[in-house]
Parts: C-alpha cells; sequence; structure tokens
C-alpha cells in the first residue's frame, strides 16, 4: 500500500461541470499551471469527448503542463464507450505520464432508468473499455458510478473484471453523495476483502458534498485504506459539489497523529489557488469556508483575541503562512520602489516579464496615490487585471460619466485599438448601463448582461472594488473581469475583459498563454 494518499485534483472537469464555474482553454492553462505548482499528484483535465473546446483544453494542458519534469499526471475523462476512449487518447497522449479514466454506472437505478442495460452487459462493456485503455497507456483508472447505491457483491465483481482487465487505480465514488461516513468506511474497507486482486490496484474515492459529508467521508476512506482522494480547489463541483482539496489536506496534516499519513501538496500554495479560481470563474469563496474562508483565522471575540494575543495556538490550528496566507498584509506605499514592488510580487507567487511589470508597477503606483494602505490584497487584484487586460484588442484610454437624482445617466468611453482612439457616448439606467452602451457603440458588439458583482477586495472606504460580469453575446456567454478604486471604471474594466474575450480567436489565445 502506498506510504503517502495522492490528490488527484478534479477542478478542470467536475469542478466546472457546476453552474457559473465554466473555465475556457486558457483559464484552465492558468490552473493547471498553479495546480502543478500546488503539487497535486494527478490534474483531470477534461472530458474530451464531450466538447471540442473540452477535447482542445484538455490537450493543450497535456502539451504545456503535462510535458515538464515532475509534472502532474494529466487525466482524462471517458465513458466505456471506445470511441470516447480513443477521443481522451487523443488529447491527454501528449503528457510525460497520461491517464484515461473511463466510467460506467453500476447501480440498478442507473442501469434501470439511465443507461436500460443488464448487468452482464454493464461489466463486459467495463473490462473491454479498461482494456481498450490500457493498450493506449499504463495507467488507467476506472469508476463504479454511483458506487454508493450499488448492490455491493455486483459493484465487487466488475472492480475485479476492471482490474483484470488492467485497471491500475479503482475510483469508488459518491456520485450523489449518499452515503454517510461510517458506512461508507465500511464500504471501502469491504471492497479491500472482497475484491481478491485489488493489491494490483489503489483505491481511490471521490466523494459530494449533497448532505454536507463529502471531506468526512474522504477522510475515512482513507483511514480504512484508500489511497487517493479525488477532490477540487474551493470544493466546486455539481450540485453541492466535491471534497474540498484544502481541507482534506490540511486534515490529514494536522492531524497526522490520527491518520499517520501526509499528501505531497505544497500547502503554501493553497490560498494563491483558491484565489485564482475565485479569480477566473467571478464567484468567491464564501467567508465562513475552512481553511482559505477571510474568517478562518479571524478572530472578534474579545476572549479569542485575548488568547491569540497571548498564544496563537489557543484559537489556532494552523498558521496562516501554512497555506500560503500572510499573516501581516500591509505591504507598500505610495513611497516604495520599483525593486521593493517586484520583490513583494514574487513572494506573492507573480513572476512578470518587465512589460508585465511596468504596466503592474504604474497601476500600483496611481493606487497608491488614492490609498494610504496598500494590501497583498490589493497588489494581487491589480496585477491579476493587468495581466487579464495584457491580451486586449481594446483598452480603456477615458471615461467619463453623469448621474445623479433627476439626471438621465450618460457616458463618454474613449477606447484604443492598436494605435487607434474611438469615443463614443451613451445613456441608460444607470451610469454602468451608460458606459456599457457607450462600449457597444464603439465596438459594434451588443453584449447582454446576465450578472454582476462588486465586491471590495480589502476593508475601507477607499478599498479597491473588483467587478465580475457574465454576458451573453448571440448565445457565447462570457465572464469579464476588472478593478478599480472607481467601481465605474471597474465596471468598464470587467465589460471590456469580456468583450476582448470574444474578438480574440481560441487559437491566438492559446499561442499567447505559452508553454
Amino acid at each position: 500500500m502506498l506510504d503517502r494518499v495522492l490528490i488527484f485534483d478534479t477542478t478542470l472537469r467536475d469542478g466546472e461541470q457546476a453552474p457559473g464555474f465554466s473555465m475556457n482553454a486558457v483559464e484552465k492553462l492558468e490552473m493547471a499551471r498553479q495546480l502543478a505548482k500546488l503539487g497535486v499528484d494527478v490534474i483531470e483535465a477534461g472530458f474530451p469527448i464531450s466538447s471540442e473546446e473540452d477535447f482542445e483544453a484538455t490537450r493543450e494542458v497535456a502539451k504545456q503542463v503535462g510535458t515538464v519534469e515532475g509534472s502532474p499526471m494529466i487525466c482524462g475523462l471517458s465513458r466505456v464507450g471506445l470511441a470516447d476512449i480513443d477521443r481522451c487518447w487523443e488529447a491527454v497522449k501528449y503528457a510525460r505520464r497520461p491517464r484515461i479514466h473511463t466510467f460506467v454506472a453500476t447501480s440498478d437505478i442507473h442501469l434501470k432508468y439511465k443507461l436500460r442495460k443488464t448487468r452482464a452487459e454493464v461489466l463486459r462493456a467495463a473490462q473491454e473499455a479498461v482494456r481498450h485503455a490500457r493498450g493506449y497507456c499504463e495507467n488507467v483508472e476506472f469508476s463504479p458510478e454511483d458506487a454508493s447505491r450499488s448492490d455491493f457483491d455486483f459493484m465487487c465483481d466488475v472492480l475485479e473484471a476492471v482490474i483484470e482487465a488492467g485497471a491500475t487505480t479503482i475510483n469508488i465514488p459518491d456520485t450523489v453523495g449518499y452515503a454517510i461516513p461510517r458506512e461508507w468506511g465500511e464500504r471501502i474497507a469491504r471492497i479491500r476483502e472482497r475484491v481478491k486482486n485489488v493489491d494490483r490496484a489503489v483505491i481511490s474515492v471521490h466523494c459530494h458534498n449533497d448532505l454536507g459529508q463529502a471531506v468526512a467521508n474522504s477522510l475515512v476512506g482513507v483511514m480504512n485504506g484508500a489511497r487517493q482522494v479525488e477532490c477540487t480547489i474551493n470544493g466546486i463541483g455539481e450540485r453541492a459539489g466535491n471534497a474540498s482539496l484544502e481541507e482534506v489536506v490540511m486534515a490529514l496534516r494536522t492531524r497526522k497523529d490520527i491518520f499517520g499519513i501526509d499528501t505531497r501538496v505544497k500547502t503554501e500554495e493553497i490560498f494563491r489557488a483558491s484565489r485564482l479560481l475565485s479569480h477566473i470563474t467571478g464567484i468567491h469563496v464564501q467567508p465562513n469556508k475552512a481553511i482559505v474562508g477571510e474568517n478562518a483565522f479571524a478572530h472578534e471575540a474579545g476572549i479569542h483575541q485575548d488568547g491569540v494575543l497571548k498564544e496563537k495556538l489557543t484559537y489556532e490550528i494552523m498558521r496562516p503562512e501554512d497555506i500560503g496566507r500572510s499573516s501581516n498584509r500591509l505591504v507598500l506605499g505610495k513611497h516604495s520602489g520599483r525593486h521593493a514592488f517586484r520583490v513583494r510580487l514574487k513572494e506573492l507567487g507573480f513572476d512578470l516579464d518587465d512589460t508585465e511589470s511596468d504596466k503592474a508597477f504604474k497601476r500600483f503606483k496611481d493606487l497608491a496615490d488614492k490609498k494610504k494602505e496598500i494590501y497583498d490584497e490589493d497588489l494581487i487584484a491589480i496585477v491579476k487585471d493587468e495581466m487579464t487586460q495584457l491580451q486586449e484588442t481594446y483598452s480603456l484610454d477615458y471615461l467619463h460619466f453623469v448621474s445623479g437624482t433627476g439626471l438621465i445617466p450618460s457616458a463618454t468611453v474613449r477606447l484604443k485599438k492598436e494605435e487607434e482612439l474611438f469615443q463614443d457616448s451613451g445613456v441608460g439606467d444607470g451610469p454602468v448601463d451608460a458606459v456599457y452602451n457607450a462600449i457597444d457603440a464603439i465596438t459594434g458588439l451588443k453584449g447582454r448582461l446576465l450578472d454582476y458583482a462588486l465586491r471590495a477586495v480589502t476593508s475601507g472606504k477607499d478599498a479597491i472594488g473588483e467587478v465580475t460580469v457574465r454576458v451573453d453575446f448571440d448565445g457565447t456567454v462570457l465572464i469579464g473581469k476588472g478593478s478599480s478604486t472607481d467601481v465605474i471604471e471597474a465596471s468598464a474594466r470587467a465589460y471590456l475583459n469580456a468583450i476582448n474575450r470574444v474578438v480574440l480567436p481560441v487559437a491566438q489565445k492559446l499561442k499567447e498563454v505559452g508553454p
């Protein structure tokens, strides 16, 4: 049995299937690079046969992330159909260590109502699929979907057959989050006893959070012999989500006295991965979220504050530094120079080239003139915003708006495209609507705003406002992000970010991301 727990990250596959969390190829590449820095063992990059974009994204992750020395295994998901497996292999074959993950439901509910197949047909299809996948690569994973509601003996027969056919990992999924810890632990233990050739494969668990038990079930699985946990950053995923990677990893590390086993995850990269995912998807972590929530290391009650001031261990079982979170948040001000700025960015995990650094430094100095205190979160926001805006067709050159009680809100916008300037005006129900109408008039694109979210990056009246929008351009829904101390400017930047995603071809996006 393995002497550590493998972390199989499915943020880019199961995670992005959740409504509002979809990612394009560029965003998947950015997230995959951070997952590699985090030190996960396997990245499930997508479901290649599900769409052309998912195929391209999985292939690019395999090519650009999976070929680096020491990189994680790159995995693609497929059903048991042979064409699915062929398509999956076409996407992951470029990685140093490719894996094919194939699955079929084994519960009677799924067999009767979804698959409309007999148990014998499903067992045969599972065997054939694994054998076919094994013809392509050594690492083949098999999952009996809806394992928690499957007939135990039949499921074990399937597992035994697929291991015989060449599966190197057998993943036991609680697909609908039905299990509770005691029964789930017993099921994993019984699989080890019942499946004769189980010693030839790694047992994995994939738990959903419909009853709030995903992390608990994953951990009890480890206690009963599972040596791979499938999870996602921030616990995103179908319905109520998946087991949260940060919670699983930090529970194993913090309570090693109980579990006696750890992962190889570089925990100092956890907070950065969490915030990157929030930035990409535009969906922020709830404040009381374990490990990565804003309140995870905050103390307001007097008794707690008194205890922490005397000794942090009184109310903190982990250090914020353990997950890459700075305990000293105030870092720079308006008198800080370029060198200190670049050093701090490197400490925060940003390795910018000269062009990126110059643009980010200008944004920093502009911000420092407006704010008394600059926090790490401010720096992360402006750098991320600047990196997002670098690949742009249109950039904001000038913005003026008028709004107030008894006035019709109006805006004048000037955009830069290459070396040309274009200016137009618009009116609307409010200043943001007026700005967007002016931008539409310049670009000739008409976006329909589906969702608009504004959050303060830090506290205080002078905080940076971070705006995230979801915009529908003739059936293509895209997310845009922008930040500024002026929320109308941030709104304009977010909308332009979405427009630039429309006008920039996918092939060019992939090229500009680079290896």
